[in-house]
């Protein structure tokens, strides 16, 4: 029995080391590991920096909703970043949305209200594609929570305690910033495409680098570097992605405060019960 243990055992941890080092390689010998970043959201009392969503939110508004849909997100949800109604109303209306039919039954542009959820920059996803050599950009709403390389044993053990869940935003901000020109020798890239040794499914993609030194104006004084840009914009897709991240973690840290209680009351009664019972 000892043995059989010993060799599942053996076969678990094998398994594992396997999974971590394929995990680590990625489909190719090129890949890198996302790096991990200090997010204010991280830990079971992390919470959201809103100056650092606000960034992130105009970096999006900037640059990537050019090409890339927000199609789970309302405006309304911007309220929660800490801008007013009015702030938000003012933002909406700067965007037409299709709405109809009307009383001659056909369908009009409006401009965007509250209730209404951000718009793509295309009609269609056949129309992205065709603009986009054949490949339509991925919708960003829950992209933070889509992405992100899997962390092989021994690794995810430790996530378990630490509650690691930034692979997504370590992942984003990797890839945004590792655009590099230092293509080792034996790789070749295909032509159209760019060389990211974070990018998971290839050793290039067809997105160029989308941000560059100065390309934002940010009204805080941060500094407007692509490093900055890649945190901020990764910390506002995971809002995207999980906006009620705060509010899980304060009602799961409620429930284990609930739980131990309950558990010190359930000891106390047993006790008290049976200590009136000779053993």
């Amino acid at each position: 029995m000892k043995k059989l243990v010993s060799s599942v055992l053996s076969l678990a941890i094998a398994t594992g080391l396997s999974v971590g080092v394929s995990s680590a390689a990625g489909d190719s010998e090129h890949y890198k590991a996302p790096r991990e970043v200090d997010w204010s959201f991280a830990g079971p009392f992390g919470t959201y920096d809103k100056g650092q969503l606000q960034r992130g939110l105009k970096v999006y508004v900037e640059v990537c909703a050019a090409c890339h849909s927000l199609d789970r997100v309302a405006f309304r949800n911007f309220v929660d970043l800490g801008y007013s109604e009015d702030q938000v109303k003012a933002l909406a209306a700067e965007y037409e949305v299709e709405d109809g039919p009307n009383d001659e039954g056909e369908m009009f542009e409006r401009p965007a209200i509250l209730a209404d959820y951000f718009p793509s920059p295309y009609p269609n996803p056949e129309a992205a594609a065709y603009v986009n050599n054949g490949a339509a950009p991925p919708d960003f709403s829950l992209i933070a929570k889509a992405r992100g390389a899997t962390r092989g044993f021994p690794q995810f053990v430790f996530d378990i305690f630490t509650m690691y869940a930034e692979g997504g935003p370590d992942y984003l901000y990797s890839l945004l910033t590792g655009y590099t020109d230092d293509i080792p020798h034996d790789i070749e890239v295909p032509e159209g495409t760019y060389y990211n040794p974070y990018y998971l499914s290839g050793i290039s993609l067809a997105m160029a680098p989308p941000l560059s030194e100065e390309l934002v104006t940010y009204d805080d004084g941060s500094p407007e570097t692509v490093d900055q840009y890649a945190k901020d914009v990764s910390a506002f897709l995971m809002w995207a992605a999980e906006p009620h991240m705060e509010s899980r973690k304060s009602l799961g840290f409620k429930v284990l405060i609930f739980m131990l209680i309950f558990a010190g009351l359930m000891y106390l009664t047993k006790k008290s019960v049976w200590s009136r019972v000779e053993h």
